[in-house]
């Protein structure tokens, strides 16, 4: 009996895994490059953008925007993470001041890849998983001119 339950799971898994809707591979259309003029405000684009974790594939906490921060020169109390990805995009209003924080952001994204990668090297079976996030990470990272392009 246990092992009918332990073949009918691995059925269900594989279905699921070769099921379209599984977005592991980047096919989803959550992947697709969107127009950053589509959303309601800039600050609420980048956001999408660059803070959601299943787009850029690094997960900012409240503490990591606060450390953006102060390395752009900003300094910065906690506060809800949208608030304070508000409030770092009210420092970056000239052109440097967006490089500064854009300069930030992509090394610490840089060291999270490096996380990353020693955890894929470490354990490969889990290397996949790994993988998908730094190509996400590198394309979020591609579209930083085109966000100084449109910002300014």
């Amino acid at each position: 009996m246990l092992d009918k339950d332990i073949a009918d799971l691995r059925a269900e898994i594989e279905a699921f895994k070769n099921n379209s809707e599984f977005c592991n591979d980047g096919s989803c259309s959550t992947d697709e490059e969107a127009d950053l003029r589509d959303y309601p405000s800039y600050t609420e684009a980048l956001y999408a953008k660059l803070v959601a974790p299943h787009v850029s594939g690094i997960y900012l906490s409240r503490w990591d925007i606060k450390d953006i921060a102060d390395s752009a020169g900003d300094s910065m109390s906690i506060h809800p993470r949208k608030r304070m990805f508000e409030l770092l995009m009210k420092f970056a209003v000239s052109q440097e001041r967006m490089q500064l924080v854009l300069d930030a952001l992509e090394e610490h994204m840089r060291e999270k890849m490096d996380v990353y990668q020693e955890l894929a090297d470490t354990f490969p079976h889990s290397a996949p998983i790994f993988e998908a996030k730094i190509a996400k990470a590198e394309k979020t990272i591609k579209l930083f001119p085109q966000i100084m392009k449109e910002y300014f």
